[in-house]
């Protein structure tokens, strides 16, 4: 009826924050090296005077891949929490 209603859209946009939550914690290390390597590798052409592209993307998507080595396995386990989570309430979701 009309009376579940509101409780129906707070409880949306409780998972839509969980989601979103959840999305930015997973994310947060990846952002955070490519933000760290950016700076490095900006700071190292200034010094330099190296203005090749390819100096500047290499070291960039090395950081990357070795944060995604070196996190993979928590952002994983953050991801599966939040998904077990998720579908163990599916049920009061379904109401």
């Amino acid at each position: 009826g009309a009376s579940t209603r509101p409780m129906n859209s707070a409880l949306a946009a409780e998972i839509i924050r969980q989601t979103f939550l959840t999305a930015f914690w997973v994310s947060l290390p990846l952002l955070a090296i490519g933000l760290i390597a950016g700076i490095i590798v900006s700071l190292i052409q200034l010094v330099t005077s190296i203005q090749d592209p390819g100096f500047g993307a290499v070291p960039r998507l090395g950081a990357f891949l070795a944060g995604l080595i070196l996190f993979l396995p928590w952002m994983f386990l953050k991801m599966m929490a939040f998904t077990t989570a998720l579908f163990s309430d599916l049920g009061r979701f379904a109401r």
